[in-house]
């Protein structure tokens, strides 16, 4: 494609936060342009089948426009809307959200919940930037991927991020570029929990013993948890302390404090997290003799909540080492109206769970969404209720029709929940109840 500036008014938003336009009967996709505008861009090639732009300049500027927060905008693709005001990207997400559930499910919630938000700034408790040997771009990078491609952005500070976590940006450049290995240092993991903060460092080759010296003298220096990885996620093994202690977070609404180790899931908003949670146990309406299936459990974020509530819940993951860590968590909190199972739940094998009497279902699935649960295991138990936690508003679209037009569920609530504000990155809640109730 020949490139040339062009100018065009800008129509929407894109699932994936960038500008959409239409001319010469092509449609385009401009990072950085937003609904309204009139800009000047230059289109620069053609991919996956679509037709992309390179912002130039923004001739007639949206009332909603606002100035980044972040030096490193418009390069790092962490985040793709800081340049639209904090309640419009509410406004998108809704948009988004509901546009999926009409187009995709052919379906509409009785009843639009406010969205859930919380603060904009340094909300992000786990992240994994990349780390890569750039000598033309001065040596060790540590950053996040940029916008539109595979190179890092080298990150000094990061305003997403925990501050303790942002925190150590600029000196773990310093650190890993005096290691022997660190054209061989391809990524770190971050975790923040709330009595303690935790690194782990990936290497492709074995650290000396100047490396290990060196790598423990800056986890004392910056009192975190320093782990090595040589491998799969067993061979994270602590370098200092010897003995770290586990991790945790703390649902205070609940007495809960729940132990995790820095490799993890967890939700990455803290306090959004909270308001979710007490969201889903609103909406399940927990009294006797309710009986909970909490599907996609993880370590327990939502099974935990549900039985401190009082009413029995069995937790289901199918990552051996979470379902480890969620009776562990359950027996620290002393918890004994809980269990959790290990069990894939992409297949045949969750028939096994109709043979019980639950009423009440809570669903938090990944981004493929529940469509073996619904299909296997919901005709054969018939909940009364379901609260389906969503990362993806097209597969939870397509569930929801399941539900609804399948099933005969009425659609009660849906609501988005902005767990990553400054993202096109959408979390959202469904409510589904039988017509039995």
């Amino acid at each position: 494609m020949e490139n040339k500036k062009r100018e065009a008014f800008v129509d929407d938003l894109s699932h994936d936060g960038r500008g959409v336009l239409r001319l010469d009967g092509k449609v385009y996709f401009v990072p950085g342009a937003l609904p309204g505008e009139k800009i000047e861009f230059e289109p620069f090639r053609k991919r996956r089948g679509q037709f992309v732009g390179r912002l130039l300049s923004v001739l007639s500027a949206s009332p909603h426009r606002v100035q980044p927060a972040c030096e490193y905008f418009g390069t790092c693709g962490g985040c793709t809307l800081q340049h639209l005001a904090p309640n419009q990207q509410l406004a998108y997400k809704e948009k988004t959200l509901l546009g999926n559930l009409s187009r995709i499910g052919r379906v509409e919630p009785e009843n639009l919940l406010p969205a859930l938000s919380g603060e904009n700034w340094h909300y992000r408790r786990k992240a994994r930037p990349g780390v890569k040997y750039v000598p033309k771009k001065g040596g060790v990078l540590v950053g996040f991927r940029e916008l539109g491609n595979s190179y890092l952005t080298s990150l000094r500070q990061c305003k997403t991020l925990e501050q303790r976590l942002s925190d150590l940006l600029d000196p773990l450049h310093q650190v890993i570029a005096q290691t022997s290995g660190f054209q061989q240092v391809p990524q770190l993991e971050f975790a923040a929990g709330d009595n303690a903060i935790a690194v782990v460092l990936r290497h492709l080759q074995p650290l000396n013993s100047k490396d290990l010296d060196l790598l423990t003298k800056f986890a004392q220096h910056h009192q975190v948890q320093l782990f090595l990885q040589s491998g799969g996620l067993d061979t994270i093994n602590p370098l200092w302390p010897e003995d770290p202690i586990p991790l945790n977070y703390l649902l205070p609404d609940f007495d809960l404090s729940i132990e995790f180790s820095p490799s993890d899931f967890i939700q990455v908003n803290g306090t959004i997290n909270q308001s979710l949670i007490q969201q889903a146990i609103d909406f399940l309406d927990l009294k006797a003799p309710d009986s909970v299936l909490d599907l996609f459990c993880g370590l327990g974020n939502f099974t935990l909540p549900v039985a401190r509530s009082g009413v029995p819940v069995t937790g289901v993951e199918g990552e051996h080492r979470l379902v480890k860590k969620g009776r562990a968590n359950a027996a620290k909190n002393n918890l004994d109206n809980v269990k959790f199972i290990e069990m894939n739940l992409a297949g045949e094998s969750i028939l096994e769970l109709g043979s019980s009497n639950y009423n009440k279902l809570l669903l938090d699935p990944p981004r493929s969404g529940a469509d073996e649960v619904l299909k296997h295991l919901v005709p054969k138990i018939r909940p009364q209720k379901i609260v389906y936690v969503s990362c993806n508003p097209a597969t939870l679209a397509r569930d929801a029709e399941t539900l609804v037009h399948g099933y005969g569920y009425r659609f009660t609530h849906a609501g988005a929940i902005d767990m990553f504000p400054h993202t096109a990155h959408i979390e959202s809640m469904g409510v589904f109840e039988s017509g039995d109730v």
